[in-house]
């Protein structure tokens, strides 16, 4: 057993209590490399913000577990290195999908798991879900659960449809799981396509995607119903077209890829929605990065001369993201 506290990690509570009151949300950025590991850390330094670094069932199998508990307790202490004193960073598991995958990741120095339910029936999920919080709180470790289920593709998460939470269900869940905070949907999908384009309109203009808006009504219900609860937000990548573009510019083939407005996720920040999560935005970053150096420097062949420029495009994502659209910046 390793406490996540012995890495210098903190869990979601009390950084989640603040967003809330204070309305702004918390990044919740996911990582499977170093380099990403790396910009999340230098962007939150850089404007004093907490931060989520995420794993996801997959990026952990990928990455070996060991090797990502080191490379947590390396965060805390480059973030120290790099000036932060006292730096709040949460390594949480995105989407577990079983009651063993989560005990593993707490067994390991996760400070916060997110057990993942959502596809099961009400009172299935119910349970999973509790059974997760009772065994998580014994060890101060913080839980968020899902109602409602996100159309799109994340690693091993896929559904075709999506399907929005219901407000009358969630009093009756976050009592009987006593779970720390709730992702619900309300229109957001996982991954770089997450709206058909017939879901669209197109921008007469430009030719551009224009995605259909949030269901704020939904969220304003569950709000409602669970006045100050935190409330999470998945596949909240806006894919940034300028991203998209130098991608297939440089012989890539991502037609039609479309995220979630900034404008719009602004908007969440500024409610009970304390927890955004971002990953396909900084894999198309990374990517256009590393196609953009390929095709200038052709001769190129050792990875630090085209994973430096993918990480600095990373970082300037991430503070971005931190600045203009969470608000989380100078909450240290």
């Amino acid at each position: 057993m390793v406490s996540y506290k012995k890495l210098g990690l903190v869990n979601t509570k009390k950084m989640f209590a603040k967003a809330v009151k204070g309305g702004y949300a918390i990044p919740a950025f996911n990582f499977n490399t170093m380099e990403q590991m790396q910009a999340i850390i230098q962007a939150a330094v850089e404007t004093k913000s907490p931060v989520i670094m995420q794993v996801s069932k997959g990026a952990r199998k990928y990455a070996n577990p060991t090797i990502l508990r080191y490379m947590a307790e390396g965060a805390v202490q480059y973030a120290k290195e790099l000036g932060c004193k006292k730096p709040q960073i949460v390594l949480h598991l995105d989407h577990g999908d079983s009651y063993e995958t989560c005990k593993s990741c707490i067994d390991s120095g996760f400070s916060s798991v997110m057990i993942d339910g959502s596809s099961l029936p009400f009172k299935d999920n119910i349970k999973l879900t509790k059974k997760v919080v009772n065994y998580a709180h014994k060890h101060d470790v913080t839980v968020e659960a899902e109602l409602g289920v996100l159309a799109g593709v994340e690693d091993e998460v896929q559904a075709e449809e999506s399907h929005y939470t219901k407000p009358e269900e969630v009093i009756e869940f976050a009592t009987k799981t006593g779970c720390d905070s709730l992702a619900i949907s309300i229109g957001t999908s996982h991954g770089a396509y997450k709206f058909k384009p017939e879901q669209c309109t197109r921008d007469k203009k430009t030719g551009k995607l224009i995605p259909p808006p949030l269901a704020f009504d939904v969220l304003k219900a569950v709000e409602k119903k669970l006045p100050g609860f935190p409330i999470v937000l998945h596949g909240s990548s806006s894919v940034p077209q300028e991203h998209v573009d130098t991608i297939n510019k440089f012989g890539g083939k991502l037609p039609d890829a479309v995220g979630i407005p900034e404008e719009q996720l602004r908007k969440a920040a500024k409610s009970a929605v304390c927890k955004i999560n971002i990953d396909s935005d900084s894999r198309l970053a990374m990517t256009a990065a590393i196609r953009k150096h390929f095709a200038e420097h052709p001769e190129h062949f050792d990875p630090r001369q085209y994973l430096t420029p993918a990480r600095d495009a990373m970082k300037e994502l991430y503070i971005h993201k931190i600045v203009k659209v969470l608000g989380s910046n100078n909450k240290l």
